[in-house]
């Protein structure tokens, strides 16, 4: 038992290393960009020996594909969370999808929402598989969600739409093309006025096409 008590600790503590060791690669990355971060940096920001960083991870790329996927993987799970806002709608639709619009384009503002766009596109030449990669796992991932909600919404009436996978891709092109535009593709953070004015001119665009017929 005590073998495989500590067994379990040492799997956790590399576990809790790896995690310490992706989330300062991001956070150098992320300030000082790839080309000009190096792995002394990611390891002195995780508290650790330079050796330690490389017994996890083989080289610079390797730091930055995963811990681009760590952050990817955080900021899809938070979108599907506000979206599963729309599973009980209630009276107002307008306001429900006025306010889940409102927190996804404060998600899509976030430093560390930013901060990845930069990075997977800032590699793009070189390394395309990473803005696959960022783009799967957020907005693939935040787009089949919005899908699923909108059939959802579309059978009890709230909305109306033969197609909402397409309902769902117009959708967060009225958010997210202003967001990108307005911070210059990241490099810049929007306001919260101007983000409340995105997300409301987008639901009232979007409800004119798909909002439910008057009775």
């Amino acid at each position: 038992m005590a073998a495989g008590q500590a067994a379990g600790a040492a799997s956790r503590g590399r576990i809790d290393k790896r995690q310490a060791i992706l989330a300062a690669a991001f956070q150098v990355f992320a300030r000082k960009g790839f080309e000009q971060a190096c792995v002394q940096d990611i390891a002195a920001a995780a508290g650790v020996a330079k050796p330690t960083v490389y017994n996890h991870l083989t080289d610079k790329h390797s730091l930055l594909r995963e811990s681009i996927t760590v952050v990817a993987d955080e900021v899809g799970a938070e979108c599907v969370a506000v979206l599963d806002r729309l599973r009980s709608p209630g009276a107002d639709i307008g306001a429900l999808l006025e306010d889940v619009a409102y927190r996804l384009v404060r998600i899509c503002n976030d430093d560390r929402s930013r901060a990845l766009r930069r990075l997977a596109y800032g590699q793009a030449a070189v390394h395309p598989e990473l803005v696959e990669l960022a783009r799967e796992r957020t907005g693939l991932r935040t787009l089949d969600a919005l899908s699923d909600r909108l059939a959802r919404l579309t059978l009890s009436g709230h909305v109306r739409t033969e197609d909402p996978a397409t309902a769902a891709e117009q959708f967060l092109a009225l958010l997210t093309a202003p967001v990108e535009n307005r911070s210059r593709m990241g490099t810049h953070t929007v306001r919260i006025a101007e983000l409340r004015a995105i997300a409301t001119a987008a639901v009232r665009t979007f409800l004119a096409a798909y909002g439910p017929r008057p009775q």
